[in-house]
């Protein structure tokens, strides 16, 4: 094996020299509109592309003789012409009509944001999805710019429309991440634990989502990592906060890639100041490998991962007069992801998936250790069939088998707990296509879990009708369960799920590169967790006897039309939530939600430059904290969240690129509210401390590299 990777690396650096041939063109509709995202492919090989937003392709193939060019489009019908390659170049125009039994005139679209997939009504694409300024290119910091999400500082995790960030769960290619977060010192943002240059596809739904989809009450975020790249290529990044390699080899049918992230935050705080008294700065390795090979009827992937990071800090302990108190934290984490999905049979498609998880976090607090570990194992089959134009079914299982485990260690006692849960689903959907207009999607789940000994049942439906050539209403409704946390669940198996009932009704127009979008939902919560006086580790300290409710709506409107060469979007949502569940005293507005949160995003191509820039402002209106001497529960705001970033991109040469980003460039005081003792002083007072950033300001300055064969390759569209 290690023969085999280093045979791989080699040879990314070998430029072969065959002659090729440029197949290029554009693809519309019959209304002469570019078709963005359309496959157009040579039969029998991995030569295509997929075209732009002006939908333009270019395909460089060392292939001669009699070859057939296919061209597909999701909601159209498929061509396929037959052309003879020689030595010259060719040029083509491609128009598609569209085919009734897709969803090219109506798309079931409430709750969801899509990248990178081939449907009519995308709202970004895969290149917007890690160009936002401000997001650092992690993939769930832009997340926090589209409608729905409230933005938590302190936390940097995806709150969605009135839940807490355990509510929002991530798949990779089908499989779940229960570890989608890098570890990080206490009351500071997470990053994303995937690194953004792996997915080609992502899926951002807010609710609604679907029966295929359990564990979660909020929203869910499907990762598609990419398929066989078309050329052996090479990755080098150069960043103030780290170096990365990442490298392609292909074959015919095959594709490895290989990749090494180093994060070493040393030299940067060096510079920066900030407000953490580290003894050892966070210092981070990934790796990864990543196989894709087209079998005879589909292509099958390989994913795995090693993550391991490590900091150490001083913290003044509020509980002991401010005494400092030595904190440090070790995070292991292995990932493996693996799936099929092909064709089964001359009806059947099929997607099989499978994942494991291995997640250690050694924390110690001076002298006492606390160890946590999770073990998890996710198998997935999905089979889908079309059974005439009007009827698609989609029906499937699944199974987590989890072992989860804590352990407390201090001079004075040693404590262990842990437990295991084989959680076992199946779901059934079927899309019905009353007319071209109108598309009804119904479906449900049933689950369960043996460490509850509890079964559940979620019934689910959406539906969509075609109000004009450029607009559409959708609607969905359904009932969505989740196990507690794992920290409650190790405690008790005498809890039942938590419930959401969710109700939403969405507008969308989109002509002419210019989008508008609203929705109005309703979410009722039922049986949430909540805590007794009895100690923590008796069964009795949990019930399900909290409840809540979330309601508003979203806005969101884009353009790529009105500036030449500029792309921006705008988005406000309205939350009116509250609840009545862990240690609240009675039911209150979540520390974690914004009435109000608002967010715009700009990007400029300047051809004269050479550059792509960028900015973005993001709003949150004050949240809200508790403060124990205070009478009233929840009571107490912090400051509104402001951010203005700035980000610069410049092509230096085809294959060279130069990055800066700048976040909070204005130095916008942030405040997340205030950290509390947990008992009152002499005087009867709970000291407290604010919560604040490390730092007003984060910057980044970067050069990216890539070799390649053609020479032409960058990583333009893969920067933050």
């Amino acid at each position: 094996m290690k023969r085999l990777l280093i045979l791989c690396l080699f040879t990314l650096l070998i430029n072969h020299g065959f002659a090729q041939i440029i197949i290029s063109g554009t693809v519309i509709g019959t209304n002469n509109t570019p078709l963005a995202g359309a496959t157009v492919m040579l039969a029998g090989s991995f030569d295509g592309d997929i075209t732009d937003n002006e939908g333009q392709f270019k395909i460089a193939t060392e292939l001669t003789g009699e070859q057939t060019l296919i061209v597909k489009f999701i909601g159209f019908n498929t061509i396929e012409t037959q052309l003879t390659l020689a030595q010259s170049d060719i040029e083509l125009t491609y128009v598609l009509k569209e085919s009734f039994n897709e969803l090219n005139a109506v798309t079931i679209n409430a709750g969801a944001f899509e990248a990178g997939d081939k449907k009519k009504a995308v709202h970004l694409n895969s290149i917007d999805m890690i160009t936002v300024p401000g997001a650092q290119g992690n993939v769930v910091g832009a997340m926090q710019y589209l409608p729905g999400t409230t933005t938590n500082g302190e936390s940097g995790k995806l709150f969605v429309r009135g839940g807490n960030s355990r509510e929002s769960q991530t798949y990779i290619d089908g499989s779940i991440v229960p570890v989608a977060y890098n570890p990080s010192a206490p009351n500071t943002a997470v990053r994303s634990k995937f690194n953004p240059f792996m997915f080609d596809g992502t899926v951002f739904s807010t609710g609604g989502f679907s029966a295929e989809y359990g564990q979660a009450l909020s929203s869910v975020l499907l990762l598609e990592t990419k398929g066989i790249q078309e050329q052996d290529q090479l990755d080098i990044s150069i960043l103030t906060v780290g170096l990365g390699l990442a490298g392609t080899k292909r074959w015919e049918k095959t594709a490895i890639t290989a990749s090494f992230d180093h994060t070493n935050l040393y030299p940067y705080l060096q510079i920066v100041p900030q407000n953490i008294d580290w003894i050892k700065t966070p210092i981070a390795n990934n790796a990864g490998l990543n196989f894709r090979h087209q079998t005879k009827n589909g292509l099958f992937k390989v994913y795995g991962s090693y993550n391991d990071s490590y900091f150490e800090l001083n913290r003044n302990d509020l509980d002991n007069n401010n005494v400092s108190t030595r904190y440090k934290l070790r995070n292991n984490n292995y990932y493996l992801n693996t799936s099929w999905k092909g064709t089964l049979g001359k009806k059947w498609l099929m997607k099989a998936s499978g994942s494991y998880t291995n997640n250690n976090d050694q924390i110690g607090i001076n002298t006492d250790k606390f160890k946590e570990s999770l073990v998890l194992g996710h198998l997935k089959t999905v089979l889908s069939r079309k059974f005439n134009k009007q009827i698609k079914l989609k029906l499937g299982t699944e199974s987590l088998l989890k072992s989860y485990h804590q352990s407390y260690l201090s001079n004075d006692e040693d404590l262990n707990f842990k437990f295991e849960d084989a959680t076992f689903a199946a779901f059934a959907e079927s899309n019905i296509y009353f007319s071209k207009k109108l598309v009804a999607r119904v479906g449900g789940r049933v689950e369960y879990s043996t460490h509850l000994n509890k079964m559940n049942l979620s019934p689910r439906i959406s539906m969509a009708y075609q109000t004009s050539k450029n607009s559409q209403v959708s609607l969905a409704a359904g009932t969505f369960f989740q196990q507690g946390k794992n920290a409650h669940l190790i405690y008790t198996d005498q809890l039942d799920y938590e419930k959401a009932n969710q109700y939403m009704i969405n507008y969308q127009w989109s002509k002419n590169k210019r989008t508008l979008r609203g929705e109005l939902y309703v979410k009722n919560y039922k049986d949430l967790v909540k805590f007794s006086e009895a100690p923590f580790y008796l069964p009795e300290h949990y019930t399900n006897n909290g409840n809540g409710y979330a309601r508003g709506f979203d806005l969101f409107f884009r353009d790529k039309k009105t500036i030449r060469n500029g792309d921006y979007w705008v988005s406000y949502s309205f939350l009116d939530t509250k609840r009545n569940e862990l240690n609240y005293t009675t039911e209150a507005i979540p520390s974690y939600a914004s009435k109000h949160n608002l967010s715009f995003v700009y990007k400029h191509w300047i051809r004269k430059w050479r550059s792509l820039v960028g900015c973005s402002f993001n709003y949150s209106s004050p949240r809200f904290y508790n403060d124990p001497n205070k009478g009233e529960f929840n009571s107490e705001k912090m400051k509104a969240y402001n951010s203005l970033n700035l980000n610069w991109t410049f092509l230096y040469r085809e294959n060279v690129i130069f990055y800066a980003s700048a976040s909070n460039v204005l130095g916008y005081e942030q405040e997340f509210g205030y950290e509390f003792a947990s008992t009152p002083n002499v005087e009867g007072v709970y000291e407290k401390r604010i919560i604040q950033p490390p730092a007003p300001r984060f910057f980044v300055l970067g050069c990216f590299i890539t070799l390649s064969k053609s020479g032409d390759k960058n990583q333009l569209d893969q920067l933050n």
